[in-house]
């Protein structure tokens, strides 16, 4: 009975070591699979600063993209502004102008009276024909002055 109990004890010693290897793990890694926990260790760091790296470059975008649209949302309203502007002064400009054209058709009545001089030139030089001609009309459009208006 001694051999059996010897045996009992003996058993449950290797049972209880084995039990307590179970229980705290065992570390032990062959060399091959180490490698490829720290590749793969090594790996997932690199993967880490890259997405790190890319979310920072993400977030720079998007900021000049908000810049940008805020100027172009800036730039738009200047561009109504000032194309509001151009009408108005184009309105002002088409006004002055029909001011200015009332008050020349009647003093352009009254001079058909008065005789008109003939510039002796030769036929053959139409040139001089024109520009004698521009001269004449210049003159009748300097005749009115035009009131200078204030929008």
């Amino acid at each position: 009975m001694l051999i059996r109990s010897r045996r009992a004890v003996m058993g449950l010693s290797v049972l209880g070591f084995s039990g307590m290897l179970l229980l705290a793990g065992c570390d032990f890694w062959p060399p091959a699979l180490q490698a490829q926990i720290e590749q793969l260790h090594s790996e997932a760091q690199q993967a880490a600063a890259d997405k790190a790296l890319l979310q920072n470059q993400l977030n720079a975008a998007n900021k000049a993209k908000e810049e940008l649209q805020l100027r172009v949302e800036d730039l738009t309203r200047v561009n109504k502004e000032k194309s509001a502007m151009i009408a108005n002064l184009e309105h002002t400009i088409a006004a002055a102008r029909e001011r200015a054209s009332k008050p020349v058709k009647s003093s352009v009545a009254k001079p058909a009276g008065k005789p008109v001089v003939k510039n002796s030139l030769k036929p053959s030089s139409k040139a001089n024909v024109k520009s004698s001609a521009k001269t004449t009309n210049s003159k009748k459009t300097k005749s009115a002055p035009a009131k200078r208006v204030t929008p």
